[in-house]
């Protein structure tokens, strides 16, 4: 609805009541002193033109006094009805290198913009919030929204629609990197749904974009009126050469033994992650330790930054429960909450957590203590307000009205004095709940199912449990399980991965991990894998990755596929174990078991009657890892370690409890491989029957092509005459064979071996077909597309006027190689075979093109692969009845461990 500016007249039918453009507050907040609504919006509202109706005069005139009152922050420029933050662009340690921060230029309209430059990579990241917070809960509102634009690398997609759609896997992980340093920074009692959206820009192959990201996520947020406690920064730490390298580039990456992620504030750790292969607790406890300095140097440049133009914070924004309701709850509940966290098994203790949740609701609402209309008051004093006006008198912002203007919102009625919300009670029983649970571990020394702080729950594990598939394992830990299947295939099987570089990546190996609702005996959505999927599936993946065997002694791609039929915390961990087992019993010869567990913190015990020592728990449960302050997951062998995922709760860390917990979760390792080798019934160790069988064969690499054929036409037909499922060539000359049995593997590579023959002079080729013939001589085909003269003078050892007088198209000849000339062409000798001529030595080369006379191997030459054989000429003409695959050559037998 519009006015016309000049004559001030209304446009068109308005319809009561949603005309008005009001929105209703919740009473717990106090309007007038919202930073957001008053300080940057304080130019808008003189610019507003309201046609109110008397009545409401008063109202809006103390709304507008109260706006005006309000100073505006020195970094926004006002200039009529416009007002944006002034540019700033700053450089910021990172690593051996600086970053470019820029702000005020990009997104100003949100409440936090930047734009981060490392080399010729740019990440521009927004933070905005809505201007009503949301029904109170047990989590912030936060969501966090990465992309890689195609454009950023000069590229479009190349899929059917020309523009970026669903978050590929490896977005998804940066929006977890991004996510989980910065929820611990925000405080309890802020609602205001939180987006940060963040886009890669420009791309250069040399500066990776993910963790950039994290620190300018974290830049943003602090210069946003979003109530964050501190700054965040994101490193990324590699070890090559055994030297610790800050932030490395691309291509340093691809020698580093260690990939950390770590964020953090200047005084403590709050995210760390990644993979390295079997590093040892001391070095990675050292790669954390460079890697905190790093942020430390980051964060104070960020808060000097913030200091200059960041936003006011929404400090009056946040609202917690009053302190009288929680001596209600504990009043109420504290007895029969005690014991009820004694119930050791998950389900009946979650059911009577529940009942009791909702006792305590019903007492305080009899006892009128309770409302369950957040803002019942306010909307009826609202309503009465507008229904007293007249239905002509709107109130219209000037101008054209746009999404993201803010429309001025009455200040709601307070509620009475002790009347809380019913959202406020279980908020308040939640937190009850967490104190009995951690105060219980620490005074008690026992945990709900009767462990101590080191106990590892009863482990069971068993393979072979489906007949069809190539490997399988159900590893069980407490409450906690996963059925883990390996599946093996040729290179069609490997997970294409689409980046920013023009550059096709196969995965060979790669683990899939699900997590339905009925593990946690719940019903719920199903479907597409969600964000805390593809995290842990990922993390079990890097984890086992470094104990499968190269491509040469072991060319499967390998799919293994972890779901989860019971949770009670660690179920990803668990996911390394039944994966390390289900690769063991597909015949996989990894090079050593790997074992995860998760490991949980209560930092401050001395709340809870402790001498204030942090307490470490081995093998956390669900309700552990809820309630308690960290969430540390490692997995890795008896010697190292090979991934790590570690999330703080709590404000941070520091730096020697970390240390303490990587050793603790070393003997906590070693305790879970013993169990594992006691797994009935134990891996098979050699491939299932079902599993298709690979051989690998070595040709010359120009003879590559002549495989493939013009389009693929000569490979489709070997497959096609052969029965193999695949043919896959690589540019070096490396021929791979697969096929569910021995003879059609052997006949591809009888076929093969004859196109790829590289002849030599002195080889003598039996039972060769003349395909055309000239005056001069003829033409013989030694192997499929390859053809030598014999020419007349050596086709016979008397004079031959003609060739046609005594051969003819068809014939079958033997005939020995005699010269190869500058172009490649060949010169054939009959004459050299026959009785009279025959003048050979004792040793030979012979080829018989119809007959199998060699046995091969994985690692035959290209000259090998052609089917020659050493022998005496005068048993020339006899065949071998060999086969051509030694059992080497197949990737068969029995898996190593260790």
């Amino acid at each position: 609805m519009l006015a016309n500016p000049s004559t001030g007249t209304l446009h068109g039918s308005i319809s009561r009541p949603r005309s008005y453009p009001f929105r209703l507050s919740s009473s717990r907040f106090d309007f007038p002193t919202c930073s957001r609504c008053f300080g940057p919006r304080k130019s808008r509202s003189r610019s507003l033109s309201l046609l109110v109706p008397r009545k409401a005069a008063e109202s809006f005139s103390r709304v507008r006094a109260s706006i005006e009152d309000h100073q505006v922050p020195e970094s926004v420029a006002v200039d009529g009805a416009q007002f944006f933050p002034q540019y700033v662009s700053v450089k910021i340690p990172y690593g051996d290198r600086e970053i470019l921060v820029e702000t005020g230029h990009m997104g100003r309209q949100a409440s936090g913009a930047v734009m981060v430059t490392d080399g010729e990579t740019v990440v521009y990241t927004s933070v905005c919030l809505n201007d009503v917070p949301s029904e109170p809960s047990d989590f912030f509102p936060l969501s966090v929204h990465y992309q890689e634009r195609f454009s950023a690398a000069g590229r479009t997609s190349g899929g059917f629609f020309k523009r970026e759609g669903r978050a590929k896997d490896h977005e998804v992980l940066t929006c977890r990197l991004i996510d989980r340093p910065l929820r611990p920074t925000m405080p309890k009692g802020f609602y205001h749904e939180t987006q940060i959206l963040s886009w890669v820009l420009s791309y250069d192959s040399l500066h990776p974009p993910d963790v950039l990201a994290v620190t300018a996520a974290g830049i943003a947020v602090s210069l946003s009126e979003v109530p964050n406690t501190k700054p965040i920064a994101g490193v990324r730490v590699g070890l090559v050469d055994n030297k610790f390298i800050v932030n490395p580039t691309n291509k340093e990456m691809e020698k580093s033994v260690l990939d950390l992620v770590l964020a953090g504030t200047d005084s403590a750790i709050l995210m760390i992650e990644g993979y390295c292969d079997f590093l040892p607790e001391e070095k990675l406890f050292e790669a954390v330790k460079i890697g905190q300095e790093a942020v430390q140097l980051i964060c104070k440049e960020v808060g000097a930054l913030a200091a200059k133009c960041g936003k006011p914070k929404m400090l009056d924004a946040v609202k917690l429960p009053p302190p009288e309701l929680y001596k209600h709850v504990e009043e109420i509940a504290g007895d029969e909450l005690a014991k009820v966290l004694q119930i050791s098994n998950k389900i009946p203790r979650r059911k009577a957590i529940s009942d009791l949740e909702k006792r305590v609701i019903g007492i305080l609402t009899e006892e009128g203590y309770v409302t369950t209309a957040m803002d019942s008051g306010a909307a009826e004093s609202t309503l009465d307000l507008l229904e007293e006006e007249d239905e002509d008198e709107e109130v219209i912002v000037d101008g054209e009205v746009d999404e993201g203007d803010v429309h001025i919102k009455p200040s709601p009625k307070e509620l009475p004095p002790q009347l809380f919300l019913e959202g406020d009670v279980k908020l308040v029983f939640k937190e009850v709940s967490s104190k009995f649970l951690r105060k219980r571990i620490v005074q008690g020394g026992k945990r709900s199912d009767g462990r101590t702080s080191n106990g590892i729950r009863p482990i069971d594990a068993r393979c072979g449990l489906l007949p069809r598939a190539h490997g399988s394992a159900l590893f069980t830990r407490g409450e906690t399980q996963a059925l883990a299947v390996t599946t093996l295939g040729d290179k069609q099987m490997a997970q294409r991965v689409d980046n920013l570089v023009d550059i096709e990546e196969f995965k060979r190996f790669y683990l899939q991990y699900s997590f339905p609702p009925s593990s946690v005996g719940e019903a719920g959505r199903t479907g597409a894998p969600n964000r805390r999927e593809i995290g842990h599936g990922m993390l079990a993946e890097r984890a086992l990755e470094p104990i499968l065997p190269s491509e040469d002694i072991f060319p499967y791609t390998v799919r293994v596929e972890s779901t989860i039929t019971e949770s009670n915390g660690s179920s990803s961990m668990a996911s390394v174990c039944g994966g390390c087992l289900a690769l063991q019993d597909a015949g996989v010869p990894v090079k050593c078991s790997i074992a995860g567990i998760a490991m949980g913190m209560v930092l401050d015990t001395k709340e809870f009657g402790g001498d204030g020592t942090p307490l470490i728990l081995s093998d956390i449960t669900g309700a552990e890892d809820a309630s308690g302050d960290m969430d540390f997951k490692v997995a890795g062998s008896e010697d190292g370690i090979t991934a790590f995922q570690m999330d703080i709760k709590v404000g941070g860390i520091p730096l020697p409890v970390m240390r303490d917990a990587l050793l603790q979760a070393r003997e906590g390792r070693k305790r879970i491989l013993a169990e594992m080798l006691k797994c009935s019934p134990p891996p098979s160790s050699k491939l299932s029957k079902y599993a298709p069988l690979i051989h690998i064969m070595k040709v010359d690499k120009d003879k590559v092509n002549i495989i493939i054929g013009p389009g693929g036409k000569k490979v489709k037909s070997i497959i096609e005459e052969s029965g193999v499922d695949a043919i896959d060539t690589q540019d070096n000359g490396i021929v791979k064979i697969t096929g569910k049995d021995l003879s059609s593997i052997e006949k591809s590579i009888s076929i093969i071996s004859r196109l790829t023959m590289v002849p030599t002079i002195g080889d003598i080729f039996r039972n060769c077909e003349i395909k055309s013939i000239a005056p001069y001589g003829v033409f013989v085909q030694i192997a499929p597309g390859r053809e030598g003269l014999c020419h007349i003078s050596e086709l016979t050892s008397t004079y031959l006027p003609k060739a046609e007088d005594a051969f003819k198209v068809g014939d079958k000849v033997d005939v020995k190689l005699i010269e190869v000339n500058d172009k490649g062409q060949l010169r054939l000798s009959r004459k050299a075979l026959l009785p009279d001529q025959a003048s050979c030595s004792d040793a030979t080369k012979t080829v018989n093109l119809g007959k199998k006379v060699t046995k091969k191997s994985a690692g035959s030459s290209a000259k090998d692969g052609a089917t020659v054989s050493k022998e005496k000429s005068k048993k020339s003409s006899s065949g071998g009845s060999s086969s051509l695959i030694e059992k080497s050559s197949l990737v068969n037998g029995e898996a190593t461990i260790g």
